[in-house]
């Protein structure tokens, strides 16, 4: 007798072009407001905007709240840990995107 195994995947694709305020981004991330308002007061992102009912955050961000939101969760790491944990992350992915520019170190 075969047995079929079958396993699901479950992902959002989220168009670049979205935006989302901050409220819509903490419901989507998991993270919460003070959290997202403190990893912006870090540098970890720029969101549009002069106040936090005015910012909006590109679609692309969410991704990089909810890395955010597993290391603070997971690991415990405070904004400033997260900030720089984000920009290693973005400096890994750039040299990964141009392998010849790893080599030419």
């Amino acid at each position: 007798m075969n047995e079929s195994v079958t396993t699901y995947l479950e992902g959002q694709i989220i168009n670049e072009e979205v935006e989302f305020t901050l409220v819509e981004l903490c419901r989507v991330s998991g993270a919460s407001v003070e959290e997202v308002s403190l990893w912006v007061a870090e540098g970890a992102f720029e969101p549009r905007g002069a106040a936090p009912q005015e910012w909006r955050f590109r679609g692309t961000e969410l991704r990089r709240v909810r890395t955010a939101h597993h290391l603070a969760m997971d690991l415990e790491i405070n904004p400033p840990g997260i900030a720089l944990a984000l920009q290693l992350l973005d400096e890994i992915e750039a040299l990964r995107a141009n392998p010849r520019r790893m080599r030419k170190g």
